[in-house]
């Protein structure tokens, strides 16, 4: 593994922290790691990444531990990945394409799996010429002389429009996503999001009581967004989608080609930003969520901060983050999915959120706007529909009612 932050970035601190997620992810991609190089560059070399002489002290650390890849944990260009390998004569990943081959490992359904294709694609194509070096010449002989066209060229061209295909399947999936999702608009929607191996899964378990949500410590245990219903008591209740973990230094083609599952995050009423409070690093973690989010644009839909692996840490500690989260006026609650009860904090804030947010409403309906009582029925939670005592054949109907409905609602309010 080689790690090389710039000088004046604030990446230089933790390279020892960086490098380990690395070995994580180098772990969960099937990887057994023996070696690490540091160095802190000014700038990095155009054609090399690191400057030659590091770059011979990597080969013979390659040499002597029988390396047979090498994962920087900063991106390369297509030219300075070529460049390694033919000085190294061993295969060069990025994280960037470390983080694609888990995902193409981790893709269970067709959705995620088109996902993760889009984006290797979108990734491989700039670099067709440092991976398929073999097809850079038009091959001759018989069978194989053509207009001239070079075999890369085709190659460029085939996946070229195999990103459209992709890209316009992915449209008809979001297209079909946000049927179901105008289906749930009149429940109560949360969304999991997280860095990666925060515990998301195990909190959507824990909430919901489904023992089929996959749960696995490993980063990026989960790509496809799973929704499940969570009963918050008398009547209330709140679908809760789990969605993919964030990670630093996530390809940008993934974000992407991720954002018909994302659309999840940008639709939900609330959005459950998980940490992990035991780990070192957790507020470089939050930033990198928050960066996310913006880049899909869901920073503005309403964040509950949800501290958990509190398990993990000492009373006095939590107390801390709790005295840190007050005094910064930070909306957050401090769980841990494994300890007994231990998202009863989590369940009660959620119950004041959906309470909020559909409020319990009295109406009287003429008998004449059968209408009104119809949209009811469908956005909105019908709780009671009883005659009214006056005889008139008017209807009292108590309902739960999304905010945005009561001001259309108003002539009908009771009093």
């Amino acid at each position: 593994m080689v790690g090389a932050p710039l000088k004046r970035s604030s990446d230089r601190h933790h390279v020892e922290e960086h490098l380990q997620e690395l070995a994580r992810l180098a772990d969960t991609a099937g990887a057994e790691v023996v070696g690490s190089l540091t160095q802190q560059l000014d700038r990095p070399h155009p054609g090399t990444y690191l400057g030659k002489g590091k770059v011979d002290e990597l080969r013979q650390l390659a040499q002597d531990r029988g390396a047979t890849l090498v994962l920087f944990d900063d991106e390369l260009s297509p030219a300075q990945g070529r460049n390694i390998e033919q000085m190294l004569n061993v295969r060069v990943m990025d994280r960037a394409e470390l983080i694609l081959d888990i995902f193409a490992t981790r893709a269970r359904t067709n959705e995620a799996k088109m996902q993760v294709e889009l984006a290797q694609l979108e990734y491989m194509l700039p670099r067709l010429t440092r991976m398929w070096t073999h097809l850079e010449k038009t091959r001759g002989g018989i069978g194989m002389r053509g207009p001239g066209e070079t075999q890369l060229e085709t190659d460029r061209r085939l996946v070229n429009h195999r990103i459209r295909v992709l890209k316009e399947r992915l449209a008809d999936v979001e297209r079909s996503r946000e049927v179901q999702r105008s289906s749930r608009r009149r429940e109560f929607r949360a969304a999991l999001v997280g860095y990666t191996n925060a515990g998301k899964s195990s909190i959507l378990r824990g909430l919901s009581g489904a023992s089929d949500v996959f749960v696995e410590d490993r980063l990026f245990a989960t790509l496809d967004p799973l929704t499940r219903e969570t009963s918050l008591g008398e009547g209330y209740r709140v679908l809760v989608t789990d969605t993919v973990g964030f990670i630093r230094k996530l390809p940008h083609d993934l974000v992407a080609s991720f954002r018909a599952t994302l659309e999840e995050t940008r639709e939900a009423d609330l959005l459950l930003h998980v940490i992990d409070a035991s780990h070192p690093s957790w507020e470089e973690q939050r930033e990198v969520v928050e960066e996310v989010l913006a880049e899909i644009g869901a920073q503005e839909r309403p964040v509950l901060y949800v501290f958990n692996k509190t398990d993990a840490l000492e009373p006095e500690t939590v107390e801390a983050l709790r005295q840190r989260a007050h005094g910064e006026g930070i909306d957050a609650v401090f769980v841990s999915a494994l300890a007994p009860d231990g998202l009863a904090g989590l369940r009660a804030a959620l119950r004041a959120r959906a309470e909020g947010a559909f409020p319990l409403v009295a109406l009287t309906l003429p008998p004449e706007d059968g209408a009104v009582l119809a949209r009811l029925y469908k956005m909105a939670d019908v709780v009671d529909v009883a005659s009214d005592a006056d005889g008139d054949g008017a209807l009292r109907v108590t309902a739960r009612v999304p905010g945005w409905l009561i001001p259309e609602l108003q002539p009908y309010r009771a009093g």
